[in-house]
């Protein structure tokens, strides 16, 4: 029963349990972009009625919100429970953001697809790529991802969800999100086709174990300030740039 009335909750609050804020989802895309071959820019280009990647990338942020897509509102995370490996975790069965991204992959690449599905499942892997890698999101069941795990930003009562959505993000840099790809876009050749390797199930695994770093760093009640900015920027960079060559990568396989 207690499991029970958990799931009932997680869904209930899934659409405030969203992914990186918009400046997240927007370097996601943008480093993408920089990194498409010239095929596959050109259709994602035509898919999507002209405009870029960065355009739609919290489409679906919005888009669940509206009874249209409202099956969707639990696409945007996978909880593994403390003390869970990331594969005991029990899986949603209206789909959560490993499924997701799966069954979006293979829908793309088997084509056959009306050109409005088509955009909205490009648009759709474009922001769940970018929330496999927003840590939170592969965060507890029992605080329903953080949402219930109360700590302090710089003395604001908050919990551990929204600072690592968007709050830690802002406080490491105030970038544009061009700015943030001008400066993550560093690694070469060699090394951004290893950090773009694996499967969409290795990066959903690899961000659990950093979401599991992040408990045991940040226990309920923490005054986040200064010194954890310090040391967790550096994993805020990590993870975009992880989502963003890794969505580029799925891209080009598809349409490149």
């Amino acid at each position: 029963m207690k499991q029970l009335i958990l799931i009932i909750l997680s869904l209930a609050i899934s659409s405030t349990a969203f992914g990186w804020g918009q400046k997240g989802h927007d370097v996601t895309a943008a480093l993408a972009e920089q990194h498409l071959t010239r095929k596959a820019a050109k259709r994602i280009h035509r898919i999507l009625d002209g405009r870029s990647p960065v355009y739609w990338s919290n489409w679906m942020d919005n888009a669940s919100h509206t009874p249209q897509y409202a099956a969707t509102k639990t696409w945007h995370y996978l909880n593994v429970e403390a003390g869970q490996s990331f594969d005991e975790a029990r899986r949603i069965p209206e789909g959560d953001v490993l499924g997701a991204v799966t069954q979006i992959v293979d829908r793309l690449k088997a084509g056959g697809l009306s050109p409005q599905e088509e955009a909205v499942n490009l648009k759709m892997l474009i922001h769940l790529v970018g929330d496999m890698h927003c840590p939170m999101h592969l965060g507890h069941l029992s605080d329903l991802g953080g949402n219930r795990h109360a700590v302090r930003f710089f003395g604001r009562p908050t919990n551990l969800h929204s600072v690592w959505d968007t709050d830690l993000a802002e406080a490491g840099h105030k970038w544009s999100y061009s700015e943030w790809v001008e400066q993550l876009d560093l690694l070469p050749k060699s090394a951004r086709r290893e950090l773009a390797s694996g499967s969409p199930a290795d990066w959903a695994r690899e961000t659990h174990a950093v979401c599991t770093q992040i408990y045991d760093a940040t226990p309920e009640g923490t005054e986040i300030s200064y010194d954890y900015v310090a040391r967790f920027t550096p994993t805020v960079e990590q993870q975009l740039l992880r989502a963003g060559l890794r969505l580029a990568r799925l891209l080009n396989e598809i349409y490149g």
